[in-house]
């Protein structure tokens, strides 16, 4: 990957743990304080959620391809989705400054309020509708980011090691080291796009021509420079 797209993933997956850290350790003071009786459903739906996605995500630091990342992209956007949902249902549009009284926690060993227990749902409320909002955008730009390395002749990009999907405006490659340019810059090319036959072939001299001719049963096409007086 470019540099320039390897740090926006990691400021993304940082984002991401930050979010779903607090709406793990939120849930999981719920299931201790009240126990199984109190929205124990959601409790434990959100703990499963937030660790299962923590999990997989230190995995895909290490290693990911461009489908296997638009792929845990979608499936947790479906589930960040679904608790953001699930919490509106709890909380709906309560005022939490207008409820009084004390939930009492479990065993009777002590209270909450209810207004702080209002208060950190409506925090789990709005992280979760945050994550959806940012695996749907990270999803969208992948997507852009897989269809320009595509334009550039990589058709397979989407199997590849994801280190090699560029930013935008940015070559294919792993710091570019495959192209052989400078990182964030497009090498030279005379006249042709990436994945032109013509592409990398040093430029015509006057009075030349070049005939391309393709290849057969999948061979790569040949490059001639004749006279054009040939």
């Amino acid at each position: 990957m470019t540099v320039r797209f390897g740090n926006r993933r990691l400021a993304f997956y940082i984002w991401v743990f930050l979010l779903s850290g607090t709406v793990l350790g939120l849930t999981a003071n719920f299931l201790n304080l009240f126990g199984v009786p109190y929205n124990s459903g959601f409790n434990l739906f959100a703990i499963i959620v937030t660790s299962l996605q923590i999990f997989i995500f230190l995995l895909s630091l290490q290693w990911s391809q461009p489908n296997v990342e638009a792929f845990i992209l979608f499936f947790f956007g479906v589930l960040w989705l679904a608790m953001g949902a699930w919490a509106t249902d709890i909380v709906g549009h309560e005022q939490c400054s207008q409820i009084s009284g004390r939930l009492v926690t479990k065993g009777g060993a002590g209270t909450k309020t209810a207004r702080s227990f209002c208060n950190e749902m409506k925090v789990v409320q709005a992280f979760s509708w945050a994550l959806f909002a940012s695996f749907l955008l990270a999803e969208y730009v992948l997507f852009q980011l897989i269809g320009q390395a595509k334009r550039f002749g990589r058709w397979d990009i989407g199997r590849e090691p994801i280190r090699e999907l560029p930013w935008f405006d940015e070559q294919p490659g792993y710091y570019n080291t495959h192209t052989g340019g400078v990182p964030g810059h497009a090498p030279h090319s005379p006249g042709y796009f990436p994945g032109h036959p013509g592409y990398g072939y040093p430029p015509m001299s006057q009075g030349q021509t070049t005939i391309i001719q393709p290849g057969m049963n999948g061979a790569p096409a040949t490059v001639t420079t004749v006279p054009m007086s040939a």
